[in-house]
């Protein structure tokens, strides 16, 4: 199993903004090629411009054909377009993870 924790930094007072256009726009074509993530969370203490969300794949083979049909999605274009123009993000980072075996796998 492979982790993909995704962080996301918005300017200050955007974040609402970036989150609706990606509710509106964003989140059904990611869905469709992705499935469901196991969790997109918004920050409840600490940075109030950060917002978090964790897609679990089967391996890097997985994530990179899974990620490479959703970027040949014209609607997930649309979405990334809308979202430049928004003009929102101001940082990303992304970390590819594996879960301890002590621990078992997330649900």
């Amino acid at each position: 199993m492979l982790l993909d924790v995704r962080t996301y930094t918005c300017k200050p007072g955007t974040i609402k903004k970036h989150l609706e256009l990606y509710e509106r726009l964003g989140k059904a074509p990611q869905s469709k090629h992705l499935g469901q993530p196991l969790a997109y969370m918004t920050t409840e203490t600490g940075n109030p411009n950060q917002y978090v969300h964790i897609w679990v794949y089967e391996n890097a083979g997985d994530r990179e054909a899974k990620r490479s049909a959703m970027w040949a999605d014209p609607d997930w274009i649309a979405y990334t377009q809308e979202s430049a123009k928004l003009g929102a993000l101001e940082a990303q980072e992304n970390k590819l993870m594996v879960p301890v075996d002590f621990f078992g796998q997330p649900r």
